[in-house]
């Protein structure tokens, strides 16, 4: 019961991200909201990453340029990305797209480490891809073959691209979870500063631009770590990969609540590409609690 609490109130966080990452989007660049994320982030989860797992950190900063790399592509690349496209497409899209990572991973480690999933995986990727295109192309398939896809869907499959790679990299990487994320993120704040310095990507000057400021470095970039960790220590990886997909619920809840419409091909696209990912794990092997570790992630998925 009390890691169904952790991985509820995890993925309430994630999906806040979505939500309040567009708004900070109206007033603020991608750039300046990924450093000040990453830069109010990583001090407290270094402290944590010490408390918690005591790490031989020597051993730890050995591994620095497969960490950079992790670091490039899933804090720095797909963040931006992320926020780049919630410039442009609605949160609720943003996070049905982001639902079918997945099923994009397990593609990605067909390609790449010639892995051989079951039937039903393959099943579970063409449902997930069908309810992206229905989500994309807002129900009206006549815009695949003019390609008019917006691009604020393309960028978020960029991001989901970059956090496929990501995620296939991590897999060998042996530093504990919450080592490996405090590193990360260190290393992009560090990466970014003299980008976001040149650029002129200062503090928010606006109360609104420093609560939602606040609130992703909180939540999101903190809390929901420490929460997914926890839950981890309660049950299994695959069991707690479930829980991911109630990002795109919870963002479809607060999307109600603030008064936002959603459409017809939202509703039966996010529903495909909930079941897609429901029949990709189905056709995976199942874990104990404790027998599998995040690395650098809050799971083989995704990174909301």
């Amino acid at each position: 019961m009390r890691a169904a609490v952790y991985l509820i109130l995890a993925n309430l966080f994630w999906a806040g991200n979505f939500v309040v990452g567009q708004a900070a989007m109206k007033t603020m660049e991608p750039l300046q909201l990924t450093f000040w994320r990453w830069a109010l982030a990583a001090v407290p989860l270094l402290v944590l990453a010490g408390a918690v797992e005591k790490p031989d950190w020597r051993a730890v900063l050995g591994r620095w340029p497969v960490l950079l790399l992790l670091s490039l592509l899933g804090m720095s690349g797909y963040t931006l990305l992320l926020y780049s496209a919630l410039q442009h497409t609605s949160a609720l899209n943003a996070s049905l797209v982001t639902a079918a990572n997945p099923a994009l991973i397990m593609v990605l480690a067909v390609v790449l480490l010639r892995d051989r999933p079951r039937p039903v995986s393959w099943a579970g990727v063409g449902l997930g891809l069908a309810g992206v295109l229905l989500v994309l192309t807002g129900g009206d398939l006549q815009r695949l073959l003019t390609f008019s896809i917006d691009s604020g869907e393309l960028l978020i499959l960029g991001a989901i691209t970059v956090w496929g790679l990501y995620t296939i990299i991590a897999r060998r990487l042996s530093v504990p979870a919450i080592t490996s994320t405090a590193v990360q993120v260190a290393m992009a704040a560090v990466v970014l500063a003299p980008i976001a310095a040149a650029t002129g990507a200062g503090l928010p000057s606006t109360p609104a631009e420093g609560w939602s400021l606040a609130f992703i470095a909180l939540f999101p970039s903190l809390g929901s770590y420490l929460l997914w960790n926890l839950a981890l220590k309660r049950t299994s990886a695959a069991n707690a990969g479930n829980y991911l997909n109630l990002i795109a619920v919870f963002t479809a809840i607060i999307t109600v609540l603030m008064g936002q419409p959603i459409t017809l091909a939202q509703v039966l696209g996010g529903a495909l590409v909930i079941s897609g990912v429901l029949l990709t794990s189905a056709g995976q092997r199942p874990q104990r609690p404790g027998s599998s570790k995040p690395t650098s992630s809050p799971s083989e998925s995704r990174l909301p």
